[in-house]
């Protein structure tokens, strides 16, 4: 007898069928709902940092890299070259100045003296003996004068004598004209002689005044060569500390050479490299600040090297008020240069973020910290710790500025541990 069969209304091929159906909706669904909304990226909070935006005090400076140097360093250069002979003190000693240093002999400049010294007794011997001859031949020339003027004198009073007889016709015309001749001879020769001796005055003076200005060039030069000769003693031309020398004994060095330095130990002085990139906005007067165990100090720019070396210029900076206790030469410090002055301002923490955002946007976190989506902002000044925050943030906010290199196009992070 036949037995009617009821047939099953879910059988496993429509189970199956249905199955499939379901996944392939729900595999449009979830594409939809990706790719229409926005992507998502779940990150772990312990590998992001997450700073809170304040207000607070702003200051732009850099950090650069210092030398501690003496306030004033004088360089010793050999002015004259030669032998060194003898060394007084040794490298680092503290000297006083005009404190002999070193000894350098030069034979050659020896000699030199030596002949300038023979040189100007020569001259000297020689001016002695026209003064000599000059004065011998003025008391010649005196003496002549003498006898013209007692020839003149008689020869006068022998015309007047004559002419009183010859106007009384007491004395012939013949004999009172030889008188005439002679008075007039006699006048003329004294006139002549006066001028001669006169001449022989002026040429005395002018000889003897040659030969002592060129006396005196020969003591000058020979003073010149006296102070190069002194010069082959190298002496400290301040006080302070001896650095550098390079001399020894034995060893020969040319004029113009360096022996040596010495530093002045009053206080000292920074030298500081900047990357040109600042050299528009360094000048004269600015400030920086330094610590050294764990005190902070103040210093001031006083002079700016323009010039640029392998992208890099120098200045000089003075310590303003106290000195570091225990600070030596060569010193490396670093220090805090600021380029302006303290304004309030919203800041947000330095980090990585700024390299994939360019300062443009920022993952900001939500109010329950669960998600951070982006939002545009505009950042300004900074330092090495903070940016300057001109808009699309208020205090109080919580923003990712650790780096995005893995966050691709991301809109929004998804905070899970």
């Amino acid at each position: 007898m036949d037995r009617v069969i009821t047939k099953k209304r879910w059988n496993q091929k429509r189970i199956l069928t249905m199955a499939g159906i379901i996944a392939i909706l729900m595999l449009l669904l979830g594409s939809w709902y990706f790719t229409s909304g926005k992507s998502r990226l779940n990150v772990d909070p312990e590998r992001i940092t997450i700073s809170e935006v304040k207000k607070g005090t702003f200051q732009e400076f850099i950090p650069v890299n210092g030398i501690v140097q003496p306030v004033a360093t004088i360089y010793l250069d050999a002015l004259e070259g030669g032998r060194v002979e003898e060394r007084f003190v040794e490298d680092g000693a503290v000297v006083k100045k005009n404190q002999p240093i070193l000894r350098l002999s030069n034979t050659d400049l020896e000699l030199s003296l030596a002949n300038q010294e023979t040189a100007v007794f020569e001259v000297l011997t020689q001016m002695q003996n026209t003064k000599n001859n000059a004065v011998q031949n003025t008391i010649q020339q005196l003496n002549q004068k003498a006898e013209v003027e007692n020839a003149l004198t008689e020869a006068e009073r022998i015309y007047k004598l004559n002419k009183y007889l010859y106007e009384q016709r007491a004395l012939g015309s013949q004999e009172f004209k030889s008188s005439e001749n002679n008075y007039y001879y006699q006048v003329n020769r004294k006139k002549l002689n006066d001028k001669t001796l006169q001449q022989d005055e002026i040429s005395n003076k002018q000889q003897i005044n040659q030969m002592a200005a060129s006396y005196a060039r020969m003591q000058n030069a020979l003073s010149l060569m006296r102070r190069k000769v002194q010069d082959l003693v190298v002496k400290a031309p301040i006080d302070g500390q001896l650095t550098s020398l390079d001399a020894e004994i034995g060893q020969s060095k040319n004029k113009g050479e360096r022996l040596g330095q010495i530093d002045i130990l009053s206080g000292y002085k920074v030298r500081v490299d900047i990357d040109e990139h600042y050299i528009s906005r360094i000048f004269i007067g600015q400030m920086g600040e330094v610590s050294v165990a764990g005190k902070d100090y103040t210093l001031k720019i006083k002079k700016v090297y323009t010039q640029v070396n392998n992208g890099r210029f120098q200045v000089d900076m003075d310590f303003i008020g106290a000195t570091p206790p225990g600070i030596r030469r060569g010193q490396s410090l670093q220090i805090r240069l600021a380029l302006s002055d303290e304004t309030e301002a919203l800041l947000v923490a330095k980090g990585g973020f700024f390299q994939q955002t360019g300062g443009n946007w920022i993952f900001k976190l939500s109010d329950d910290g669960k998600k951070a989506y982006k939002v545009d902002v505009q950042l300004g000044r900074q330092n090495p710790d903070y940016y300057e925050v001109l808009s699309g943030l208020q205090p109080g906010d919580k923003v990712v500025t650790s780096s995005y290199e893995n966050y691709g196009d991301m809109q929004e992070l998804v905070i899970r541990k």
